[in-house]
């Protein structure tokens, strides 16, 4: 054909096809994000709509166990919006009035304070000004355009309904869904492979999403324990800001300990307390609470997570690094797969 070699010519078309495919996914990024985020809400709900479709009388659908657990979901969101967010907005209140004078308050320096402490503090104090100053030339700039925004975020409130909905289908149809995907696969080693590698992500996202619900619930509860003993100012927002943040991996967790450390201090806190207690607990979470809630579907090493974590901000900004964890644990997952079917059919693999 033109004195083109067939096989350089089939690995050509299957390069385009394959750019092709990642240009398209790169274009439509924030649809799939939403339906990422519709399939981890789903492994959220599974293990709720599984329990209830067991005590349930037996029926050919799951969708009584599907509306009772979204009723039972819905409920416990209305009562923790109840009894925690007024607490939280009064405590955000509280800390945007008292702000500028815990910073004038905090710049004065104490009788026995070393000169280079001084310092460091006044640097800190410009820094937070000059913060400060440029988020209100922001807002006051945006102020004309403030009713399109408004619009624009009206138009993504959206998505709150949208992916409970997107859920429901993947919860109610999952099976037939798998079905059909292995259905596109003639039977033999490929299929089975498909079936390993899909039986691996079902695991591994499950396990995710219940171990960082389950961490942050613990920070959440961990953190407002022990600022109410210590009686730190503006505990619960704290407390609710460092839940908030460990969904996104180890730049979150660091970005709250900084921000309660420098709050706490303002404050008048106990900041060497803080610190310690900071720093125990990541030791607690990161080498005994989240490796025994992750299992062994999500094993990578720090520097790869941090990799992730910069690369996803800068392809996707937040959604890129809350998937960043996730989207290595899956090219993890195929790269040990592909590797033990080529040791399987005694072909050498490159370390």
């Amino acid at each position: 054909m033109l004195g083109m070699d067939r096989k350089a010519a089939r690995y050509a078309w299957t390069a385009a096809a394959v750019l092709l495919l990642l240009v398209l996914v790169y274009r439509i990024r924030s649809t799939l994000f939403i339906f990422i985020l519709a399939l981890l809400f789903a492994y959220l709900l599974a293990p709720l709509v599984n329990l209830l479709d067991r005590w349930l009388p037996a029926s050919r659908t799951r969708t009584p166990a599907l509306g009772l657990a979204y009723l039972i979901f819905i409920g416990m969101i209305v009562a923790a919006g109840v009894l925690i967010v007024p607490s939280i907005v009064d405590q955000a209140t509280a800390l945007k009035q008292k702000f500028p004078g815990m910073v004038a308050s905090w710049e004065e320096p104490a009788p026995s304070e070393p000169g280079a402490v001084t310092s460091i503090k006044v640097q800190i104090l410009e820094k937070i000004r000059t913060e400060v100053a440029q988020r209100s030339n922001d807002v006051i700039g945006a102020l004309p355009a403030m009713g399109l925004r408004f619009l624009a975020m009206a138009s993504d409130l959206i998505y709150v309904v949208v992916i409970p909905i997107l859920a429901f289908f993947f919860l109610k149809d999952g099976a037939g869904i798998r079905d059909h995907l292995l259905d596109m696969v003639d039977a033999g080693p490929q299929r089975a492979f498909l079936d390993d590698v899909m039986a691996d992500i079902n695991i591994l996202l499950a396990h995710y999403m219940r171990a960082l619900v389950l961490l942050s619930l613990c920070t959440f509860t961990a953190y407002s324990i022990f600022f109410a003993i210590l009686g730190v100012p503006y505990g619960i927002l704290l407390a609710a800001l460092a839940c908030l943040l460990e969904f996104i991996p180890m730049i979150g967790p660091l970005t709250a300990s900084v921000t309660i450390l420098l709050v706490g201090g303002l404050a008048g806190a106990p900041v060497l307390t803080i610190l310690v207690f900071l720093g125990a607990y990541r030791m607690f979470q990161d080498y005994v609470l989240s490796p025994h809630l992750m299992g062994q579907g999500v094993e990578l090493h720090p520097l790869l997570i941090l990799f992730g974590v910069f690369a996803g901000a800068e392809l996707a900004g937040i959604a890129g690094t809350f998937l960043s964890v996730p989207t290595l644990a899956l090219v993890r997952i195929l790269y040990l797969r592909i590797r033990r079917a080529r040791l399987r059919d005694g072909v050498p693999v490159v370390q």
